[in-house]
């Protein structure tokens, strides 16, 4: 379910529906959901919208197939897309199940790819501190990698939000036809403040362990010797980790903000740091604080396959991170910098380009 867009995962979905219609699009919208209700909202931007629910728990689970893709078989939504013969879109390998559907088979079909997907749950089997939770993001590894490289033959064509991603596909899927197509995003504007913030930031969904392991690393290993004010916002932190930034005199932690309260978090920040342990896909927090804050301390896998590296100060190392914001918190964002940015991010996240790219891709590419 792409609305209300509360969290990075939806961002890509959801912008991409007023940037396609106003190209003249007419989008049949197909959601899966859990908990989320039906939202009016979608309504503008689509000409129908039907809604699912996900097959959860054991009764989700396949002998073969991920999980991921298992819960998301619906045989309503089999029998709505078997009316027309309409391209058909696929948001993430989660939404692929009508490919192992031999009605299908001369369907025009498209994958937008989000994370490789086996990748990403060989990451949060790692990060895991539960038991059970990694036996099973390891299990779902195996069964992706297995799943993603069958699905290559099976699709009219991928597009990948990160360009190492397409080259991933290529590499290892002999995928023939992958192309990149930027994130679609808000209407942001270079909304960055010159001058002076207060404190550093880190922001994300903390229900995400992948999240929650950054901002512990960051408390332990950067800022627990630092004379500098942490801020950490997000989603939902967990008991555990609400009592770890209790500990530490400069942390402070901002549980739920609203969308207002998060804009104006980002822009008081004097440095947004941003280290990532998975390198797939792109991450919507650091282009908001791209657009909306001051400086940015990431890291290789958190800038790798985006276009813009050169925007940030790229650091890797404990030792790096430490002095890259020792450095930075004293340095005022300046009109240069902003300027840059502007200019990089302008030509890359344009929505109306993006959305005329799927267009020829759909209907002049793949005929």
């Amino acid at each position: 379910m792409p609305y209300p867009v509360d969290y990075g995962g939806v961002y890509d979905l959801f912008y991409k529906l007023p940037a396609l219609q106003q190209q003249g699009v007419k989008i049949h919208l197909h959601c899966f959901t859990k908990n989320r209700t039906e939202q009016p909202e979608l309504n503008k931007y689509c000409e129908e919208v039907f809604y699912y629910q996900r097959t959860t728990g054991r009764k989700g689970l396949s002998s073969y197939l991920p999980y991921i893709v298992a819960s998301r078989s619906n045989e309503d939504l089999i029998q709505r897309l078997l009316q027309n013969n309409f391209p058909v879109l696929m948001e993430g390998v989660h939404c692929t199940y009508i490919t192992n559907d031999e009605r299908f088979k001369n369907r025009k079909l498209f994958v937008r790819i989000h994370n490789v997907e086996n990748e990403y749950y060989k990451q949060l089997y790692q990060f895991s501190h539960n038991i059970k939770k990694s036996l099973f993001y390891w299990f779902e590894a195996k069964r992706l990698y297995k799943y993603e490289k069958k699905l290559t033959g099976e699709a009219t064509a991928f597009w990948a939000v990160a360009k190492q991603d397409i080259d991933y596909y290529r590499q290892e899927f002999n995928c023939r036809i992958a192309n990149y197509l930027p994130l679609f995003i808000p209407e942001w504007k270079m909304n960055a403040r010159e001058g002076m913030g207060t404190y550093c930031l880190y922001h994300g969904n903390l229900e995400i362990e992948e999240n929650e392991y950054a901002a512990v690393w960051l408390l332990k290993y950067i800022f627990k010797k630092l004379e500098i004010p942490i801020v950490i916002a997000g989603k939902n932190p967990s008991k555990k980790f609400i009592a770890l930034t209790k500990k530490y005199k400069h942390a402070s932690l901002i549980a739920n903000p609203d969308e207002k309260q998060m804009g104006e978090i980002i822009s008081k920040a004097h440095i947004h740091v941003l280290p990532s342990f998975n390198n797939t896909g792109i991450k919507i927090k650091l282009l908001n604080a791209l657009y909306n804050g001051k400086h940015c301390v990431a890291n290789d896998a958190m800038v790798a396959g985006t276009a813009v590296k050169e925007l940030c100060h790229v650091v890797n190392s404990t030792g790096e991170f430490k002095e890259r914001i020792q450095l930075l918190y004293h340095q005022p964002f300046t009109l240069d910098e902003k300027n840059l940015r502007k200019k990089i991010l302008q030509a890359e996240y344009s929505n109306e380009t993006n959305a005329r790219k799927i267009i020829e891709w759909v209907w002049t590419d793949y005929v």
